[in-house]
């Protein structure tokens, strides 16, 4: 596959995830960026037998968000940036409040959230992605679902109706 069939094909995914982690958009397309280039210089670096051409592009991605986070000092969530104004339509609130509490999530956790619910990888993926064992993907996982759980447990029941969290 080309570096432009790839960029085709995994620009917004790419995008996608490092919005995610970061909140930012202009961080999150300076994270894009830089990962496509990354392959650019270096197109040897990626070895199909290893994984997929999206699992190599998140990983990129991900170690320049963990980048970001260092060259920041360690914060990786300004509450500021996350959430605007709240709009007093329930359905927006719970919308809210699951952004948000995604988004205090533990990076770790995070980024395991968001690549197995949104970006749809698979476990073994993630482990690749983030250069962990399955087992620990699955814990932090688990712990992200968990603490989603109790931060959201005030808006299970929405209109009469219980919903799931």
């Amino acid at each position: 596959m080309s570096l432009e069939q790839a960029f085709d094909r995994y620009h917004g995914a790419v995008f996608s995830f490092a919005y995610r982690l970061t909140r930012r958009a202009d961080v999150a397309e300076d994270i894009t960026q830089e990962c496509f280039l990354a392959v650019l210089r270096a197109p040897g670096r990626f070895d199909p037998v290893r994984g997929s051409m999206r699992t190599f592009l998140f990983a990129i991605a991900r170690n320049l968000a963990l980048k970001h986070y260092r060259d920041q000092g360690g914060n990786p969530v300004d509450l500021d940036d996350v959430i605007p104004a709240s709009d007093p339509r329930p359905a927006l609130d719970v919308a809210s409040a699951v952004e948000r509490a995604v988004a205090l999530l533990p990076l770790l956790q995070r980024e395991a959230l968001v690549l197995f619910q949104y970006e749809g990888a698979t476990l073994e993926e993630i482990a690749q992605i983030v250069g962990a064992d399955t087992g620990t993907v699955k814990s932090r996982l688990h712990r992200a679902r968990e603490r989603l759980r109790r931060e959201l447990a005030p808006y299970r029941k929405v209109r009469g109706i219980h919903g799931t969290v």
